[in-house]
């Protein structure tokens, strides 16, 4: 089974990328599902229903969120009735939507599960305990388990991949719009990397226009956040894994800087 999984997608750049890429690697790599991290997608930070819409008729089969999950209210009017869109586990049980899903195509069926860190991010439920909840469910319909940790420290990201290591196929870091070269294949046959990286402006700090950012460093106020132009990156991972099983075969990083 073929898994493409893009970094946060950032904004309407971001969404062009993936309408550029997906159907085009979906082809050349007979990708089986296609997920994408969408809590950035709607003018750099949300998402929205026609946003949503918008990645599924790109090729999206499955949308993670993170910290930015509500920055679009309207989000709490789909989000129930989404069943490819999850949003982080570990967040208070009352709230709408789920933190995992089971998407079914063509090879099979797979398991989503987001979750979110706790290390300088809110102080939410633990992600680990909430793996463990999630994953008893997930496993009774799938081997292929798909994991997003939406985390800004490394060390937790990675923490949370050696102890589900032979439980899920990978885990997955998004949040810090940083790809990272440290993917790798852990002991017991789950895929891992720090940061996916970001599916949007290149010439952008994490996104934002950088005069915005420059200035709010040198002078301390607040700002408004605005999406950057010009060329856009396409950050993703690309694994090959063994559906019976559930374990990765291969994990290899994709990244492509575009004019769009």
């Amino acid at each position: 089974m073929k898994i493409l999984f893009i970094g946060d997608v950032f904004g309407n750049p971001g969404r062009k990328a993936v309408k550029e890429m997906v159907h085009k690697l979906k082809k050349e790599r007979q990708i089986d599902f296609c997920i994408a991290n969408g809590e950035n997608a709607a003018g750099g930070s949300g998402i929205t229903y026609v946003v949503a819409q918008e990645l599924y008729k790109a090729g999206v089969d499955g949308i993670t969120l993170g910290n930015h999950t509500w920055s679009k209210r309207e989000v709490v009017n789909f989000i129930d009735s989404d069943n490819n869109i999850v949003r982080p586990a570990n967040y208070p049980s009352e709230l709408p939507g789920k933190g995992s899903t089971i998407l079914e195509g063509e090879k099979g069926k797979i398991g989503i599960l987001n979750l979110m860190g706790r290390v300088y991010m809110d102080s939410i439920d633990c992600p680990f305990k909430a793996a463990e909840r999630e994953l008893e469910y997930l496993k009774a319909f799938a081997k292929v388990i798909v994991v997003d940790m939406h985390a800004e420290a490394t060390s937790e990201k990675c923490a949370l991949a050696w102890h589900l290591d032979g439980r899920v196929s990978c885990v997955l870091g998004t949040h810090t719009h940083v790809q990272t070269a440290d993917e790798r294949i852990l002991p017991c046959g789950t895929a891992y990397i720090s940061d996916v990286g970001m599916t949007g402006p290149y010439d952008g700090i994490i996104g934002v226009k950088r005069e915005i950012v420059i200035e709010k460093f040198i002078t301390h106020m607040p700002s408004k956040f605005e999406v950057a132009q010009g060329p856009v990156q396409f950050n993703a991972v690309y694994m090959d894994i063994d559906e019976k099983n559930g374990k990765t075969v291969s994990i290899e990083r994709i990244h492509q800087v575009m004019d769009v």
